[in-house]
């Protein structure tokens, strides 16, 4: 069993709190993802699984056995790091058996060891190869391999992608997903870009000020954020969060924006607590230009990103708010045009002042 268990765990550099209180259960073969901000603590709680840091509260579980009184390689644990960290002097079939020449496994096992991941890899043409001769993708899957051939209960990966170019991370990204369904194994994947959180996590864990925000699967976390920060930090662009003031419309809560009064939501007024500051969050894609003084909002554009299939049109409302509204990749929007906005008031989110988020059938 490869599931784990972490429970109420802690870190604290000196005064520096870095950790506070962290619980999560992770299934066996999950993919999990530990998506924030530079600093949030996501690297260090992989690093406390993987041994590297010491634990100051808490336990941590690997199927039966509490591991965080035990040394890395007693773990059953494997990390691949940003930087791929191989030997630049050794070929990369060398580098691949390494960690098991170390522990004494027999020759024939580390050839057969090393030659499956080549061949999982597709690495078998460079085995004879230096890193030196290796692209920064194919590097990266030398590193991979030298986790597979431990046959680890566990793979760790922290931000491996990120000294790629844009079309290596894509490929690579790939290669990731193919593998996981190779292995079936548990995977941890530390990261800071949530197109890699949503395109290989089963479920994301949300982290910003030493705690967990939100945990959930890909379009559970995009679709009903459980906070102001979630629904900004997740989305490019990143939900339009505007103040708002809220009235009772037959059940619903109908918001204000830019002056216009009574644009009902699909949120019951039921399921929402008392609250002085409100604010309404709407995703690009529920803000579509229209023709002006026929649609709920006017706007005027300040700037049009061509995207190909789509068109993000960043506009100001008569009031001065800024949102950003999609339309068609074919979109003929130019700056300084006056548009009309058309509301998919129904996918609106509402977050008190504590910045509590309530979607369209109650709080997450």
């Amino acid at each position: 069993m490869s599931g784990i268990e972490i429970r109420n765990v802690s870190k604290a550099y000196g005064q520096v709190s870095v950790l506070d209180d962290i619980s999560l259960s992770i299934a066996e073969n999950e993919f999990i993802a530990f998506l924030g901000p530079s600093g949030c603590g996501k690297s260090t709680l992989l690093r406390m699984i993987a041994g590297l840091e010491e634990v100051d509260g808490g336990e941590i579980h690997i199927g039966e056995r509490r591991v965080d009184n035990l040394p890395p390689g007693a773990r059953g644990v494997a990390m691949v790091f940003q930087n791929y960290a191989l030997y630049p002097h050794m070929t990369i079939a060398d580098n691949m058996a390494f960690g098991l020449k170390n522990i004494g496994i027999r020759k024939d096992e580390i050839s057969r060891r090393v030659d499956e991941a080549a061949r999982i890899l597709e690495l078998e043409p460079y085995l004879g190869r230096k890193p030196g001769e290796l692209s920064g993708g194919q590097k990266q899957r030398v590193a991979i391999g030298r986790a597979i051939v431990k046959k680890p209960a566990l793979f760790l990966f922290d931000e491996p992608l990120s000294n790629l170019d844009a079309a290596l991370r894509m490929r690579t990204r790939l290669e990731l997903a193919q593998l996981r369904r190779r292995l079936k194994a548990t995977m941890i994947l530390v990261t800071h870009d949530q197109v890699e959180a949503m395109t290989l996590a089963d479920r994301i864990v949300v982290m910003k000020d030493k705690i967990i925000q939100q945990v959930g699967t890909p379009m559970e976390i995009y679709s009903r954020p459980a906070n102001v920060f979630v629904a900004g930090f997740v989305g490019s662009p990143p939900m339009n969060i505007m103040k708002t003031e809220i009235a009772n419309e037959a059940g619903f809560a109908a918001v204000t924006l830019g002056g216009h009064t009574g644009i009902r939501t699909g949120i019951r007024m039921d399921s929402l607590p008392t609250s002085d500051h409100w604010r309404v969050g709407l995703r690009p894609e529920a803000i579509r230009i229209g023709v002006p003084d026929q649609s709920d909002l006017n706007a005027i554009v300040e700037f049009v990103e061509r995207l190909g299939e789509r068109t993000l049109v960043y506009a100001k409302l008569e009031d001065g708010t800024a949102v950003t509204a999609e339309d068609s990749g074919l979109s003929r929007v130019r700056m300084g045009d006056a548009v009309g906005l058309k509301l998919n008031a129904t996918a609106a989110h509402l977050f008190s002042a504590q910045g509590v988020g309530y979607h369209a059938d109650g709080v997450e």
